[in-house]
C-alpha cells in the first residue's frame, strides 16, 4: 500500500535542515567519544597557529609536549645534534628517524613533515 503525505515546502525544508543538523550532532558526539577515549586529541589554536606560519612541526610538537631537545633525544633514541638540524631545517631525517620521533611525540609522521 502507497502513502503519501503532503507538507507544505517549509514544512519540507524545516525538516531537511532538522536532518543536517541531526547529522552534524552525531559527528561531534563521535569527535567527543574518541577525544574521551584518548583517540584523539584536541590541538591549542597556539600549536595550530604555529604550524600554518610555517614554524619547524618539529620544534612545534616538541614544546607543545614541554620537551626539550634532549629529553627528547632520550625518548626517541634520536641524536640531540639530528633533532636541532631538523628543527633548524639543515636535515630532513629519514624515515625511520621521523618514526621514532613521531611515536616519542605521541603524532603520526605527517604531522612532523613541513607543509
Amino acid at each position: 500500500m502507497n502513502e503519501t503525505v503532503t507538507i507544505t515546502r517549509a514544512e519540507y525544508d524545516r525538516l531537511c535542515a532538522a536532518e543536517e543538523d541531526f547529522e552534524d550532532l552525531r559527528a561531534a558526539l563521535a569527535v567527543r567519544d574518541r577525544i574521551d577515549a584518548g583517540a584523539e586529541e584536541l590541538v591549542p589554536a597556539a600549536v595550530a597557529d604555529r604550524l600554518i606560519d610555517g614554524e619547524s612541526p618539529l620544534k612545534v610538537w616538541r614544546e607543545h609536549r614541554a620537551l626539550s631537545q634532549s629529553a627528547l633525544a632520550r625518548a626517541s633514541g634520536v641524536n640531540r645534534v639530528q633533532i636541532a638540524d631538523i628543527e633548524a631545517d639543515r636535515a630532513t631525517g629519514s624515515a625511520r628517524t621521523l618514526r621514532a620521533l613521531a611515536d616519542a611525540l605521541r603524532v603520526t609522521v605527517d604531522d612532523l613533515i613541513p607543509a
